[in-house]
């Protein structure tokens, strides 16, 4: 497990150099929005457009695709309808707790979890597909739907469709996607500048999380609000158990129920909350989901590796 907690330290040293600096004051008052928006805007897109235009687009017609698209489902539908359908939750928050309970640290923990456990960063392959081109897409979509509601509006479906393909996140995962579905193949050079802005998404994101976790909290502020009660429990509890119920009931064993469980217990993605800051709604929930469920990963991650590795 050597790899795993070398990657959690990292992730945490980075994290507390953004608490430090925002604690300092160093970046000045909105540092974390500024930095939120770059890899919103710029980092994310390039990161994604790379990784997908690199990916070989027959897994998606795998079991283990199969297995990931369905629990993930099932745990994102849980939490909208829990937060959105029984809470009442405005629409922004209730789109960003879904995220925050179905959107996992699939790139900065899974790869280096799939390279120690398997031996090949393929498994968080499927994960990352489902993310990019499905759950974001689709988060994006209602809350570009949410704002686009407004007195006078033209047409409500055009403003929709326009934000929506504005949106710098989509926009480079259909680009990705074509490029990845193309029969030959761009020269390497022509990802260069990508590649190179898009290895600034992980440690800008961490930053701007450690600089989140430096403001002064609201005096009666709870950590443990029943929201995040249901995320961090969907995140690090229901979902590794409903990969492994689903992965057993399509037959899957071996390296491939253990590569399908052992995603499903990966922490929220610190992208999450990039989106949070974003759209300037379910900010707290974002950033404590990510807090709390980093911190279950390496328990759930150990018991996953001792009972089916």
């Amino acid at each position: 497990m050597t790899g795993v907690l070398a990657a959690l330290g990292v992730i945490a040293a980075i994290a507390t150099a953004g608490w430090v600096l925002g604690r300092l004051g160093a970046l000045g008052p909105d540092a974390d929005g500024v930095l939120a928006r770059v890899v919103f805007v710029v980092a994310a897109p390039a990161l994604l457009l790379v990784t997908i235009a690199h990916t070989d687009l027959h897994v998606l017609l795998s079991r283990t695709a199969l297995v990931t698209a369905a629990s993930t489902a099932v745990v994102a539908l849980t939490a909208a309808a829990v937060l959105r359908g029984v809470w009442r939750r405005p629409v922004d928050e209730a789109v960003l707790g879904t995220l925050s309970a179905s959107y996992l640290n699939a790139a900065h923990l899974g790869i280096p979890l799939a390279v120690y456990l398997l031996g090949d960063a393929v498994a968080v392959v499927p994960t990352l597909l489902f993310q990019q081109l499905v759950l974001a897409p689709i988060g994006f979509s209602v809350l570009e739907a949410s704002r686009a509601r407004v007195p006078g509006a033209p047409s409500v479906g055009r403003a929709v469709v326009g934000r929506t393909l504005r949106n710098p996140i989509i926009v480079a995962s259909l680009t990705g996607l074509l490029l990845a579905a193309l029969p030959w193949e761009l020269p390497e050079l022509v990802y260069e500048p990508f590649r190179l802005v898009g290895a600034a998404a992980a440690p800008l994101a961490l930053l701007a999380f450690g600089l989140s976790l430096s403001a002064r909290r609201v005096a009666g502020h709870r950590l443990w609000s029943r929201d995040l009660v249901l995320v961090a429990g969907l995140r690090s509890l229901a979902h590794p158990a409903l990969a492994f119920g689903l992965g057993t009931a399509v037959g899957l064993e071996g390296g491939a129920l253990l590569a399908v469980t052992t995603m499903a217990a990966l922490p929220t993605a610190q992208n999450v909350l990039m989106y949070a800051l974003h759209y300037g709604a379910g900010r707290r929930l974002a950033r404590d989901a990510g807090l709390v469920t980093t911190l279950l990963a390496v328990p759930a991650v150990l018991v996953v590796a001792a009972a089916l590795g």
